[in-house]
């Protein structure tokens, strides 16, 4: 095996796709800047409020895009372009069925969604024009993360990664512009997050303008066992987007009854710092994706363990640099959210994120297991992997902390959760080692 093309690849894929994800973690960071300096602690309110929706709708994107994704690159090396066509084709089909669902919910339901996710008086008005606004262009969040995740697949990592920095970038300027110049509040602010997409697809358009592409859709009647097929290869990604809304809720409802708001604040720092530093991991495991898949449709497992092992090593030397600089530049970090210069605050949140960021080493490596049993068809193992780290283990470790009224034991929740998942994703991976890699047929050769 010429080990070098393939490291080539791997550096190129992870690094458009960790700028990617990194442009719209900076944009969430920035997108809650701007929201709290044009309506204050209210508007923060609402936004936080609104999360879970945004959480179900790319959740559904993303299981879609990257299943879809997944089962277009396996086929792709040998198969007729046909087949490649319907796999993208269904997924579209599941798309749009899931779009008319939102669609509905928005037109019909958005007032008791808005009741539902806790909206009180002071806030329901914001939070509803918000949540309604962004149930009506759910489309548009659907089609744009599924678009990325095949264009991925499709040798076009870059012009992904622009897309979705394209978007990121233009919702950072229109969130300016029509909360502050034009004074349109939470609803100019759930506008401009909805205009992004139509952005980013417009920038991703170059694909199919100049023929790049190597899928397209075809007239046909989309096949239930293509869509589970897709489904059941993505549903990782679906728990994994969800059960962050749901971890934010159980440790809302928990720091609240220990620390009071002080302590919610002091999360509010810690989960802000944490959407940068997971994004790289998201980017590592999102750039591996399309190869691995590519090399398991050849059947080349050497060349898969190769990139896994690449991919795990990249991950835990990030996680030591980054733990580092997370240490000893915790009061600088804290400081940068913490405005009204609380040492109650403060003090929390640096003790917090010393012990919190402990999950780095151990939550890049389940990401990446999580990709790489995908890639593998090995879809139950990775959605025991999100369903571990991501509720199964977070909310009994979660509410122990509470029953000990420990915030210790709440800061190093994540960790334990992710250092377990950690041990049974890596158990898994060497019984599966012992059990197909042992007589690894020879690789197909490409079209």
């Amino acid at each position: 095996m010429d080990k070098k093309p393939i490291r080539l690849d791997f550096f190129r894929y992870i690094l458009a796709n960790v700028i990617s994800s990194l442009g719209v973690s900076v944009y969430i960071l920035i997108d809650t800047f701007f929201i709290s300096r044009g309506m204050g602690s209210e508007g923060l309110t609402a936004l936080n409020l609104s999360l879970p929706v945004f959480n179900i709708i790319n959740g559904f994107g993303l299981m879609l895009g990257i299943g879809g994704g997944s089962r277009f690159s396996m086929l792709y090396c040998h198969t007729e372009r046909k087949e490649t066509d319907e796999v993208y084709t269904n997924a579209f089909a599941a798309m749009l069925a899931v779009a008319v669902l939102f669609e509905l919910t928005g037109i019909f339901l958005s007032e008791q969604v808005t009741h539902l996710l806790g909206a009180d008086a002071s806030v329901f008005s914001m939070s509803h024009s918000y949540i309604k606004t962004i149930l009506l262009f759910s489309p548009a969040f659907l089609m744009n993360n599924l678009l990325a995740c095949f264009m991925r697949n499709d040798s076009a990592p870059r012009l992904a990664m622009l897309g979705m920095l394209s978007g990121s970038l233009a919702n950072i300027i229109l969130d300016y512009l029509f909360i502050f110049r034009l004074d349109m509040g939470m609803g100019g602010a759930a506008l401009a997050t909805c205009i992004s997409p139509f952005i980013s697809m417009g920038v991703m358009s170059i694909h199919f303008i100049t023929g790049w592409n190597a899928f397209r859709l075809r007239l046909m009647i989309p096949s239930l066992s293509s869509i589970r097929e897709i489904i059941s290869l993505g549903l990782h990604s679906f728990f994994s987007e969800v059960s962050g809304g749901v971890v934010i809720m159980i440790f809302n409802f928990v720091i609240y009854r220990i620390s009071g708001n002080t302590g919610i604040a002091a999360y509010g720092v810690i989960a802000n710092a944490a959407i940068v530093f997971t994004a790289i991991y998201a980017g590592i495991a999102s750039g591996i994706q399309p190869l691995m898949c590519r090399y398991h449709g050849r059947s080349d497992n050497t060349a898969i363990k190769y990139i896994l092992r690449l991919a795990l090593w990249t991950s835990l030397l990030f996680s030591v640099l980054a733990y580092t600089a997370v240490f000893f530049g915790t009061s600088s970090i804290v400081d940068i959210f913490n405005n009204d210069g609380n040492s109650q605050l403060r003090a929390i949140a640096e003790t917090g994120m010393h012990e919190y960021f402990l999950f780095m080493p151990f939550i890049g490596t389940n990401t990446i297991l999580s990709v790489y049993f995908t890639s593998k068809e090995m879809p139950r193992q990775a959605q025991l992997i999100s369903l571990l780290r991501g509720t199964i283990l977070i909310i009994p470790l979660a509410f122990a902390a509470y029953m000990l009224r420990s915030m210790t034991g709440v800061w190093l929740t994540v960790p334990i959760a992710e250092l377990i998942t950690t041990f049974v994703g890596m158990s898994i991976l060497l019984v599966s080692f012992r059990r197909s890699w042992t007589d690894s047929p020879a690789p197909v050769p490409t079209r």
